[in-house]
Parts: C-alpha cells; structure tokens; sequence
C-alpha cells in the first residue's frame, strides 16, 4: 500500500511540474519542465550521496573506531543478502543518523558522534536496521527524485512570478483586457500555490517512506523495542540540540528530522510525529 500511495504521489509530483511548465510557456514550457526534472533527476541519481556526505562534512568510519555499527550492519546487510554499505560518521553532538545513494550498490550510512554516545547496542541496531530499510526499499533514490521535482517546481514557479513582473503589462496588451487580467491572475495564483503543493506532496511521500522503514527496520532487527527506545531519546535530544547547519533540502534523510520543528512548523516537517511512530512501534508483534 506504502508502495503504491508514494508512485501515485511521485506521478503527481510530475504532472504537477509539467502542467506548470504548460502553463508558463504553453508546449515549449512543458517541454522544457520534461526535460529540466529529467537533467535534475540524473544529477541526482549519480551525485545525491557524495553531495550530501560532503555537506555535512562526514568522514569514513573505521571498524576500529566503531566496531558495534560494524556488526550491526554486518548481521542486517546478511540477513536481506545486501552489500554493506559504506559507513560515515559527523562529529556533532547531536544524535542522528541518515542513510543515501542510488541502490544498496552504491549506498552509504551515517551517524553521528553523538548518536554512538547515547545509543544501547540493541537501540543503535534498531536505528541502523531502519536506515538499511531505506536502501532496501530504494527510498533514499525516491526521496531524491521527489525533491529534484519538488524543487523544479519551485524554480518555475519563481520564473512565472518574475515573468508577471516585467511582462505582465504587455502580455495584457496584446490580448483582450478582461482576458489577460483572467490569465495573469490565474498565473499569479498557480506561481503561488503550485510550490505549496509540490512541498506538501514531497513531505506526504517522505512521511509515507518513514513509516515503511520504521516498519521494515523493526523487522530486520528482530524487536521494534530498540528502535521506539532510540526515537524516544532522539526525540528529546533533537529538540535540545539541533543538527548545525542542518539544510531544509536534506532533511528528509535522517531518521528524525534535523531541523528545531515547533508549532506550525511540524505541520511541514519532512517526518511524521514521533509520538506515532512510536505508538506503531511499541503495537507490533513480530
């Protein structure tokens, strides 16, 4: 069901950016949205994770410096007969772990300095276990075309409203008055309302994408106790101590969300309450 709600958004998503493109430059403008979220998603595809693991700034992590991330992997990679993926650290105090790349190929895991200082060894399995779910299930590619979309919608929408600003007059002058104004105010509305729409479709996939991995991680480390243990304390140490320098554009990544989320905010967090996930977890019966 997970599966078939995040295509069904993923199309949106697309006929979304197209239909704006339609609009703004009428077949050409199209076109040309086709082939800028096609050029957007390659890049993507093939640099998402270096970008990112260089973003934050996350180094290599030996086995001599983190032997139980070592062995957790290890134990999970084998049990769904996936290559181990490589294994980063941040050195933040701030308890966190994401995972990205293009396919379990060519994937990489990073946690925080502070995560490892505060995690039981069944509670870091658990977090490693949904982090692995991630590259299993081709979320981290999903996640990455939702947000080259999402952010070509954007883009367009930016371009429409600097469009109305210095060709609006004209445009109105060339076609019939009461026509033009119809069109410019619909463009006004769809510029605005379009990017509003591409973000709540992108955070409807990404909260989509965490339940499935919570559910897959509990399964693949054997209890969902370790992992509701970890979001209970990631939870109340990302409220204290948000991610430095954490980018918006990423933050679907981690398994909570990075960024100091309060009041309305929550309501656009790339993550859905942990309170729930939580619940779900603490429900299972494996």
């Amino acid at each position: 069901m997970n599966v078939l709600k995040t295509g069904f958004l993923l199309a949106l998503l697309t006929v979304l950016l197209v239909a704006l493109g339609h609009l703004v430059g009428g077949v050409q403008g199209a076109t040309f949205a086709f082939i800028f979220a096609l050029v957007l998603n390659l890049g993507a595809y093939w640099f998402s994770d270096k970008i990112v693991l260089a973003m934050y700034q996350a180094k290599p992590l030996s086995e001599a410096d983190g032997p139980q991330v070592y062995r957790a992997v290890r134990e999970i990679s084998s049990r769904v007969h996936m290559p181990v993926p490589k294994i980063y650290w941040m050195a933040t105090k701030t308890p966190n772990a994401f995972a990205t790349g293009r396919n379990p190929k060519h994937a990489a895991v990073a946690v925080t300095s502070g995560l490892l200082e505060i995690m039981s060894e069944e509670e870091l399995k658990g977090v490693l276990a949904h982090e692995l779910s991630h590259v299993k299930n081709r979320d981290t590619l999903v996640m990455t075309i939702a947000a080259a979309v999402a952010g070509a919608i954007m883009y367009l929408a930016r371009m429409a409203q600097w469009g109305m600003m210095f060709g609006g007059s004209s445009r109105s002058r060339d076609n019939n008055r009461n026509s033009g104004a119809f069109q410019l105010v619909v463009l006004l509305l769809v510029a605005i309302l379009a990017p509003l729409a591409a973000m709540l479709i992108q955070l409807a996939i990404s909260r989509t994408r965490e339940y499935g991995a919570d559910d897959t991680g509990a399964h693949l480390a054997g209890t969902p106790h370790g992992l509701a243990s970890a979001l209970e304390k990631l939870d109340q140490a990302a409220r204290a101590y948000p991610l430095p320098n954490a980018n918006p554009a990423t933050a679907h990544l981690f398994i909570v969300n990075p960024l100091s989320a309060g009041g309305i905010a929550k309501l656009f967090s790339t993550h859905p309450p942990i309170a729930e996930r939580i619940r779900r977890l603490r429900s299972m019966r494996l």
